[in-house]
């Protein structure tokens, strides 16, 4: 019998481009309705790529007073909104945990680049003596932890995980270990991402890694596993998620969506963009997390993959789940909802943990959309277009980043 104490997902949140809060955003899930579309944030005519997922009629004072929004680059307001949304659907706010056992963990992966952008305008044309004294503060990546902590008065440590496309998946894997080692008994993790500028997109489009062929279709551009798919589609968002103890959680009698029982990291050290051709870190960190997580393969009903639906990836990525599962790698579900939601980068794994999540609760294989012409590199058992009914006892979801960062979880129905 294990002896690791268990960690349960007691509260939810996010903000993504296909919903303001984790309903809206479930239902397009279920709906298979996609978030992308022709840029509106800036003009697109200098840039390659034209079109992105971004979240659509974002209303920050729902959450907070409006006027601390000046005070918040725009990641960091998209991480307060899902973690007062996380922090709700918890019960926590009646519950009243002591303050210096809940910690903070967010991953982020570039910070705000909106506010880059302002500075060095600013800086060019007016010189650094007209910098607003919150240039700096609005700007940087722990900010968003920092700002959730003074909201929700979490006096534990406030951390933030920058591991790339991993850093919400990352985020939450540190998170589950800080409360199985006594560190704290509540952890505010997720991930946040706000990068849809043009020198954020300007610089993707230099790495040839965005797609830009559906320009006429935007919503068709994300295609993971597909053989017509040309680059991935930047997204924006925040994830956020409420880790508890088991033993706090019934103390208070907390809901509970599932048990996040497993981690696994591992670097590539092989390069800085490229994933290694044999899938080794991704493999490694596959095998780690149903290691922690004490799950065999064979347990395994559904993969919400990192599915980024760029021509290295998917391949790579069908090459690591055979190599862990297998015969059986043909039997177990695999989707991913980024064909939906765009790729938020250090925002992606933290969202798709809470699809996880609802697909165990609710016993739902959320779909791949924009999957017409099978790749026969990327042979498994693809869910097509539209999700399916089904009970899901443990699923995986994995964040394979720039820089060779690998972070797998395992997800199971808390029993």
């Amino acid at each position: 019998m294990s002896t690791k104490k268990k960690v349960l997902i007691t509260g939810v949140g996010a903000i993504t481009p296909i919903g303001n809060c984790v309903s809206e955003t479930w239902e397009s899930i279920r709906k298979g309705k996609s978030g992308i579309d022709t840029i509106t944030k800036f003009d697109p005519s200098r840039v390659d790529a034209k079109y992105v997922a971004e979240v659509k009629d974002f209303d920050f004072s729902r959450y907070a007073d409006k006027k601390l929004a000046r005070r918040m680059g725009l990641f960091t307001q998209y991480a307060v909104a899902a973690a007062t949304e996380a922090w709700s659907d918890s019960g926590l706010n009646e519950a009243r945990p002591d303050p210096e056992r809940v910690s903070v963990m967010i991953g982020n992966g570039i910070g705000g680049t909106e506010v880059d952008m302002e500075g060095y305008q600013i800086l060019f044309e007016r010189g650094p003596g007209r910098f607003s004294p919150m240039m700096i503060p609005r700007l940087i990546a722990n900010e968003a932890a920092g700002n959730i902590s003074i909201m929700l008065n979490a006096k534990g440590a406030a951390h933030t995980m920058v591991t790339a496309c991993a850093s919400g998946t990352d985020a939450l894997g540190v998170a589950l270990d800080m409360i199985r080692s006594g560190r704290a008994d509540v952890v505010i993790a997720g991930g946040s991402e706000a990068t849809i500028t043009e020198y954020c997109v300007g610089g993707f489009c230099a790495m040839k890694a965005l797609s830009t062929k559906y320009a006429d279709t935007p919503s068709k551009g994300c295609r993971p596993f597909d053989a017509g798919r040309d680059g991935f589609i930047m997204g924006e968002g925040a994830g956020i998620l409420i880790l508890e103890s088991e033993e706090h959680a019934k103390a208070r009698g907390a809901k509970v969506y599932v048990e996040l029982a497993g981690y696994g990291g591992t670097g590539d050290a092989y390069h800085l963009t490229a994933p290694h051709p044999e899938a080794d870190g991704a493999r490694r960190a596959f095998q780690l997390a149903l290691q922690d997580a004490e799950v065999a393969p064979t347990e395994v009903d559904y993969i919400n993959a990192h599915g980024t639906s760029t021509p290295l990836n998917d391949p790579m990525e069908t090459k690591a789940i055979k190599g862990v599962f297998g015969d059986y790698a043909y039997k177990l579900k695999v989707s991913s909802t980024k064909s939906m939601t765009g790729h938020l980068l250090g925002a992606a794994g933290a969202v798709e943990a809470i699809f996880c999540s609802l697909a165990i609760k609710e016993g739902y294989y959320p779909a791949t959309i924009n999957y017409e012409n099978p790749d026969p590199e990327c042979d498994l058992d693809i869910v097509p277009n539209e999700g399916i009914d089904g009970e899901i006892n443990t699923a995986m979801s994995s964040s394979l980043g720039f820089g060779g960062h690998n972070g797998v979880l395992v997800f199971k129905k808390y029993r």
